[in-house]
């Protein structure tokens, strides 16, 4: 038995769970997901990884601005959907689009609920130097991440596990665990629950301003900052090269022992100096450039021992 379903879904980490819902024999009968956008210096407008999926295996595609107007959700009603999936869509469901489905709405979230609700679980959870996140399916309601839950699975976060990292293996078990939810759900089965109301923290959106390193915090949350920005925004620095201030982001770093003024450098190895502490820069990416080691960002671009970086 096959259920109809609404998938609603938007950026990379939402493509498994599409996939594996049709590999699990759903009849996906619309997948709905932001706009296209412009992009890159040409400012061309591009499709959202799901649309591209969606449109590869197939599947009608819905690109609303808003689903708050009536025609919108009449449309959204029409498809006579069992069940909507939702992950990381990125658009407001009113209560008439939750209230749709026959079984409601269900949303894949990558955090242990209600520990980090909102738009950055994977990056807010590496920034706090937590060691374990997870995914939940949790039953939708108006409030934001506040839904019952229905499963979850918990995953363990490396000591030096970047958010680009940690967003596949989330991205790969939370769409297994979504199959596993609308099983049940077909057997009448998926017992939802509510939430806690201890421990609710809120993922914020990243904000560009918050990707320039302080070099004064102590090394252990410099690392946690560099590998949740990375690969995006990515963390940086700004160093003086060839007369004139260069930004330089960080992707990935260790910890090293060493003391020394915040910001300089301790050997020439890019081991830096926080606020008490260092760490040590593994892999770099200087403006207009591709990823790099250390060794070959120190090759194109010295920085010395004692040389001070912002």
């Amino acid at each position: 038995m096959s259920l109809r379903i609404i998938f609603m879904g938007t950026p990379e980490f939402a493509v498994p769970c599409l996939s594996e819902l049709i590999g699990a024999g759903h009849e996906v009968v619309c997948v709905y997901t932001q706009p296209p956008r412009a992009a890159g210096r040409g400012q061309k407008e591009k499709l959202s990884p799901i649309h591209v999926f969606a449109q590869q295996a197939g599947l009608p595609v819905e690109t609303p601005v808003t689903l708050k107007s009536a025609d919108e959700q009449t449309k959204f009603a029409h498809f006579n959907a069992d069940a909507a999936v939702v992950a990381a869509y990125g658009l407001i469901l009113p209560k008439t689009i939750l209230d749709a489905p026959k079984f409601g709405c269900l949303n894949l979230h990558a955090s242990l609920l209600p520990r980090w609700r909102g738009a950055a679980p994977i990056q807010r959870a590496i920034m706090a130097g937590d060691t374990e996140t997870g995914l939940m399916v949790m039953h939708m309601d108006e409030g934001l991440d506040t839904g019952n839950v229905c499963l979850a699975e918990r995953v363990n976060i490396g000591a030096d596990e970047t958010a680009g990292e940690l967003h596949d293996v989330l991205a790969r078990t939370g769409a297994d665990l979504m199959v596993r939810a609308l099983a049940a759900r077909e057997r009448g089965s998926l017992d939802c629950t509510q939430q806690g109301r201890e421990g609710v923290t809120y993922a914020s959106k990243i904000e560009k301003s918050e990707a320039r390193i302080d070099w004064t915090r102590p090394a252990q949350d410099v690392h946690n900052h560099i590998r949740g920005l990375s690969p995006f925004p990515g963390a940086w620095f700004e160093l003086e090269a060839h007369g004139k201030q260069e930004r330089v982001k960080v992707l990935r770093s260790t910890l090293e022992s060493g003391e020394g003024a915040p910001g300089e450098a301790l050997d020439d190895s890019l081991t830096i100096a926080c606020g008490t502490g260092a760490i040590r820069l593994t892999h770099l990416q200087r403006a207009g450039k591709k990823p790099m080691t250390g060794p070959e960002f120190l090759r194109g671009l010295e920085l010395k021992k004692a040389t001070l970086i912002a």
